[in-house]
């Protein structure tokens, strides 16, 4: 399950009492505040800790779900003129708009516009078109990629087609966020040595840092710097290699002896074997034997019942899995969780990959999945790429094992402690895409700074292969 050294989250396995739980659940925060409050004095380990991080998310729920119905109103008259506030009322009530009732009042969740069209797509018959050029020339290049892997994985199989990035990562925290002179503690993510990164180089940064192993499970550079008036800027500059890959799996090679201790297990919270979710991974693949294609099972049911969406901060989650396998919607490491979860819980050895979609045209935070299936080793998983859309069917079957190399991968694990360790709760405590700042005050979340990653160039390298 991880053990509370390296887990960030091992205190989740502390339940708060019922009557606490149905407060949040009903929305009446400040009872639920006053109560976790009262609990503290007589609280130690494990306990106290799992309060104080209630008191915390309790306070992002009012991030997350910004906008009332009259604000929702005017957000969602951007793209349908003619909506009422009786129209939102009535998609709140099919499930197409996610909100949560605080202290009485109905707050609606700041991604919701775009989840909307995905939960209800007839909508968009009602909508004003929109047409993102830039996302064109992205899906192209990311569609050229994937179809030279494959031409090139046909005749030579494994990691292919290196991409050599000069990428700088920037945190800039806000003016009068800390008292002038303050210490800030800066962590930004770095890409790990892996199959997929044979190279990573750091090349010159704002200030000296301290970086993590390079196989570190979420690896960082750790700044110290001191405060400014103005605001505080810290950046690194890097140069990664990052390679496709690609293999002809077919179910008749695969044996089924798993030659790796890696990727097995629960991991609190959120990779965890409910009966809720052992009953469907076991119904998923019924009948089965051969790993990859139990593997290929799941994979698919995946594809064809969960519906791509935003979701609200992972700290607000208890348990990811669950609620995708519930909710059958998520975003692309809620269903990264799913899938690793499932393929766990019938025993093939599953891990975390996450980081940026490195497209050239559009990058993005984005994370994936590998597993492990003999004779090939591990494998990669996106299930969010996976879904074919716009006529491309070759999503399905390209996603499920390979991958096409955009990509900079951070982080091997989910909810792992940094090094050197934070001292206040994480912004985001499950993964590690755009950093993390605090300072002897506490932790500043996402309101309080600013992270860019900017792709200062990509190129081709030449290999001994000609194929290449």
């Amino acid at each position: 399950m991880g053990t509370s050294e390296d887990n960030v989250l091992h205190f989740m396995s502390t339940k708060l009492p019922q009557e606490i739980e149905n407060l949040i659940k009903e929305g009446e925060f400040r009872k639920a505040r006053n109560e976790l409050k009262s609990l503290l004095p007589s609280s130690h380990g494990s306990t106290r800790r799992r309060i104080e991080f209630e008191l915390d998310r309790l306070e992002r729920w009012y991030y997350q779900y910004p906008y009332s119905l009259e604000e929702a109103l005017g957000e969602l008259k951007k793209r349908i003129p003619d909506i009422t506030t009786e129209d939102i009322l009535s998609l709140i009530r099919e499930g197409c708009i996610d909100y949560k009732t605080i202290e009485g009042e109905i707050r609606i969740f700041q991604r919701f516009v775009p989840n909307l069209f995905w939960l209800c797509p007839k909508l968009k018959e009602r909508a004003i078109p929109e047409r993102d050029e830039q996302m064109e020339r992205s899906k192209k290049a990311l569609r050229d990629r994937v179809f030279k892997t494959m031409e090139v994985g046909r005749l030579r199989k494994g990691h292919l087609l290196p991409l050599k990035y000069r990428i700088r990562a920037t945190v800039t925290v806000k003016p009068h966020i800390v008292p002038k002179d303050a210490k800030l503690r800066i962590w930004i993510p770095l890409p790990r040595r892996c199959d997929m990164h044979p190279e990573v180089n750091v090349l010159d940064s704002s200030h000296e840092p301290y970086i993590s192993g390079e196989s570190y499970p979420q690896r960082t550079a750790y700044f110290e710097v001191t405060a400014s008036e103005e605001g505080t800027e810290v950046w690194i500059e890097y140069e990664v290699l990052s390679r496709s890959f690609y293999v002809d799996l077919k179910p008749s090679e695969v044996e089924y002896e798993v030659n790796t201790q890696d990727g097995m297990g629960e991991r609190i919270p959120h990779i965890m074997f409910t009966d809720r979710l052992r009953h469907l991974a076991f119904s998923i693949v019924e009948g089965e034997d051969n790993p990859l294609m139990k593997a290929r099972k799941i994979w698919d049911w995946i594809i064809d019942n969960v519906i791509y969406t935003y979701v609200h901060d992972y700290a607000l989650f208890d348990n990811i899995s669950e609620f995708v396998a519930l909710k059958r919607r998520g975003d692309c490491g809620i269903q990264a969780i799913l899938f690793i979860t499932l393929l766990r819980i019938v025993g093939i050895p599953a891990k975390w990959q996450s980081g940026w979609y490195a497209n050239p045209v559009k990058p993005g935070m984005h994370d994936w999945a590998q597993f492990y299936i003999e004779p090939y080793g591990w494998l990669y998983a996106d299930p969010s790429f996976g879904h074919p859309r716009d006529g491309q069917d070759w999503r399905r079957d390209f996603y499920f094992g390979n991958i096409e190399g955009f990509r900079l991968a951070f982080n091997s694990e989910i909810s792992y402690r940094f090094d050197p360790p934070k001292e206040h709760f994480r912004s985001d405590p499950v993964d590690s895409q755009r950093g993390e700042v605090e300072w002897d005050g506490g932790n500043l979340y996402y309101n309080d700074w600013d992270f860019s990653l900017q792709i200062l160039d990509v190129k081709s390298v030449r290999t001994i292969n000609p194929l290449e």
